[in-house]
């Protein structure tokens, strides 16, 4: 292998992950990145989110060299600490994330607490008692200096880099305004009893000495690490849908040994052992079934929302609910190489891979930074060369620092955030963070899971047809009461469908279970007595009851539209049929249209089969073809068609609620998730939906693009204040109240603005009207 050159990705075999310390921006994960990509043979991602650097690197190369390299650009790096197991490794970061939270909420609550009364000596001449000043020093010194310390260590780290971020201004600005209060006081004239700021908003060239800032710099330093807060709560949820994904799985298995059931942790089961698993257990890990039939709940991970007939030598997948009778299964796959531990990959790729939004702010500072740094240069020796005094032209350049400093920049993500997340809780959707807004202005594409999202996601009773003559209430009756003594899922929906129809249902004696064909048993109704049977057609054939024409008709009918029909008779004669599918939500349709009228193309995606896929689109108003319809599709073939989706130039929308969605999530432009689903999809998501309902991804949508515009609109007249500010600090005309008073505008300004998010309305105020096929369904019941 050469050591020159930059190394292919194919020459590449080692892998590393390091966990990433003193990163207060984007920008930073940037430089880091580009310093590790430098080594030979090294390619690197650095994810700002979860703080951590993916790193694949040649033969040869020690992860020390990669730690010293992280180092040289200035921050901290290590291989996370090897623990006995997974949820270990979970509990270590995930106290690690709540310590670093709970300081960095004490700096702002010890901030703001300080803070509050020093602006308000500041801009209320009446509050300006005697010796005023020397309080305001008293309390806004601790600010400055201990709760911006992380601005001012990120300034060093910059500084010895020759680089600039926000951090520098933020520091420069905050520590000029301290220094300067600091000669003002104690050299200058702001120090004798008596000082105030008289409130006139004027223009006046000064020397400074009477002039202090404190305000200031204590409150940008406040704002900013208010703003710093809510972006680490973010942060904390990027790591927290892998912990929910593989805490999913069992925790402990009953494995055969010797003939005899042993209780175990599911760490110590390997590849060969034999395994029980009864009617409501998770099944422990993927294998091969050896005794017993069962259907089995896999909806949480392959997306089916029809229960799966399994029976020996059938394969089932770890995680999956045995909805039915005892099984005893073969382990095949254990560990990392179960479908689970695949999945929780797939979600942790798509995490790592999609770029972190940069704030608006940081981008803009990376110019804006230099140029207030050479303009505050420049004021001072045009000043000074100019025959000034030493004193004005410090004066001058020190007030292009302190206007400069980003005090209504400070407020303009937080305040429209905590507005918008507040007004969209209200109407139930979560935004995650401030770094998804910027993706729902560009989204043009949707891609809808089925199961749960455009239908309830569970099987419900939705028609009910007797034969020629035959009473439909004496056939819910029978049914629901024989199914109600079953513990398949599609007998749950008959019997759950029959007592919301008819009420009491009678009593069975003699209940048995037909492998794979159904159920009978013998009910009493007042005086007479039926031997009842619920199943296949094959098992009323058995027993001579053959289905007339308009039953046979049902059954095929049901069967082309991807439902589950099955035949009752009683007495020696078919009775009638009953189909369940998983009904579509009522509100499904007209949330297809309002998310056409917002300008996204809709797709259906969905793991059940073509037939039940192109009835549920064609029912919601999605085209069948194959370019909106896709079906038979797996966990892993999800995330490749959101990838395929988005290497065709789409911008990507993906509103799923299942743990098969989860990585599809992740790797989707914008995650949307229901709050009804999964707990591993809600935290995989940028967006929650806390209703049921799909109609409020439309809503969503349009809240956070509201959001995004209002930031927007907050940073451009943040940073207009300092544009317009400049030449008057630079001229040396600004006073402190000037100062002061423009920005307490500017600050008032954009929290106003934000607060207009309040009055943002969703569409759907009024409680979802029936569906027209649902409330046909439910009348043939109810004949």
């Amino acid at each position: 292998m050469t050591t020159t050159g930059k190394t292919t990705p194919t020459d590449i075999g080692s892998h590393v992950e390091l966990a990433i310390g003193g990163m207060t921006c984007a920008s930073c994960a940037n430089r880091i990145e580009r310093k590790l990509n430098k080594l030979d043979g090294v390619n690197a991602t650095v994810n700002y989110a979860t703080e951590k650097a993916k790193v694949t690197y040649a033969e040869g190369i020690e992860t020390e060299a990669l730690i010293d390299a992280v180092k040289s650009a200035g921050y901290s790096a290590h291989v996370p600490k090897a623990t006995t197991t997974t949820e270990d490794q979970d509990d270590v970061a995930e106290h690690g994330q709540d310590a670093s939270i709970r300081a960095l909420r004490t700096r702002v609550i010890v901030s703001a607490v300080l803070t509050i009364p020093v602006i308000a000596l500041a801009m209320v001449p009446a509050l300006q008692f005697t010796y005023w000043q020397w309080l305001s020093l008293t309390l806004a010194a601790p600010v400055i200096v201990w709760a911006g310390l992380p601005f001012h260590k990120a300034t060093w780290t910059n500084f010895k880099h020759a680089t600039a971020t926000m951090d520098t201004l933020i520091s420069m600005g905050t520590g000029a305004a301290l220094s300067w209060s600091l000669y003002a006081l104690f050299f200058g004239t702001a120090g004798e009893p008596g000082m105030t700021h008289p409130f006139e908003l004027t223009t006046a060239r000064s020397d400074g000495a009477a002039n202090i800032y404190l305000e200031v710099g204590a409150g940008v330093v406040t704002f900013i690490l208010l703003g710093r807060y809510f972006e680490a709560r973010s942060k904390r949820r990027a790591g927290a849908a892998l912990q929910a994904l593989l805490q999913l799985g069992a925790k402990e298995v009953s494995v055969l040994r010797n003939g005899y059931e042993k209780r175990m942790s599911i760490d110590d089961l390997v590849v060969g052992d034999r395994f029980v698993v009864r009617p409501g257990e998770k099944i422990a890990t993927d294998g091969t079934i050896v005794e017993g039939t069962s259907a089995v709940d896999a909806s949480m991970v392959t997306g089916e929302s029809v229960p799966v007939e399994v029976a020996a030598g059938d394969t089932v997948v770890g995680a999956t609910v045995n909805a039915g009778g005892r099984l005893v299964i073969e382990a095949t796959r254990v560990g990392a190489d179960t479908q689970l531990a695949q999945m929780a990959r797939l979600v942790e790729g798509a995490q790592n891979g999609k770029a972190q939004a940069q704030r608006l702010a940081d981008k803009i500072s990376g110019i804006f930074v230099p140029i207030v740094i050479v303009l505050a240069i420049a004021t001072f020796g045009f000043w000074a060369g100019t025959g000034g005094s030493i004193a004005a032209a410090f004066t001058a350049s020190v007030a292009v620092l302190i206007v400069a400093c980003p005090c209504a920049l400070g407020l303009a993500t937080p305040t429209a955030l905590m507005v918008g997340t507040g007004r969209g809780a209200q109407l139930g959707i979560l935004i995650k963070g401030p770094e998804v807004l910027e993706t729902t202005r560009r989204v043009d594409t949707v891609v809808l899971d089925k199961t749960g999202t455009v239908t309830t996601g569970h099987m419900t009773l939705t028609k009910v047809i007797p034969a020629n003559g035959e009473n439909r209430r004496n056939l819910l009756r029978y049914a629901g009461a024989l199914e109600n003594a079953s513990e398949h899922p599609i007998a749950h929906a008959i019997a759950a469908g029959a007592v919301d129809q008819v009420g009491t249902l009678p009593a069975v004696e003699d209940f048995a279970n037909i492998e794979g064909l159904g159920v009978q048993g013998i009910i009493t109704d007042g005086e007479s007595t039926h031997a009842v049977l619920v199943g296949r057609p094959q098992l009323l054939a058995e027993w001579s009851q053959h289905l007339p024409p308009n039953l046979e008709a049902a059954m095929t009918a049901a069967a082309e539209n991807g439902q589950t029909a099955v035949a009752v008779g009683w007495d020696g004669k078919a009775r009638g049929v009953l189909v369940v599918a998983d009904a579509i939500k009522p509100t499904s349709a007209e949330a297809i249209r309002q998310l056409r009228d917002l300008g996204l193309t809709p797709i259906l995606l969905t793991g059940d089969n073509a037939t039940v896929a192109a009835s549920v689109a064609a029912a919601v108003g999605i085209d069948p073809g194959p370019d909106a319809v896709i079906a038979d599709v797996m966990p892993a073939d999800k995330v490749a068609v959101i990838e395929r989706l988005q290497n065709e130039g789409k911008v990507v929308a993906m509103v799923g609620d299942g743990v098969n969605d989860a990585a599809a999530l992740a790797q989707a432009d914008l995650g949307l998730a229901m709050g009804t689903g999964t707990d591993v999809a809600i935290e995989a998501s940028d967006l929650t939906l806390v209703r049921g309902d799909l109609r409020a991804a439309a809503d969503a949508i349009r809240l956070a693009r509201k959001t995004l515009a209002t930031i927007k609109g907050n940073l451009f007249w943040a940073f207009a204040y300092n544009v317009a500010a400049l030449p008057l600090a630079a001229a040396g005309l600004l006073n402190p109240m000037l100062a002061g008073a423009a920005m307490a505008l500017s600050s008032v300004f954009v929290v106003s603005n934000s607060l207009r998010l309040r009055n943002f309305k969703a569409i759907n105020q009024e409680p979802p009207p029936v569906a027209a096929d649902v409330s046909v369904e439910q009348s043939s019941v109810n004949a």
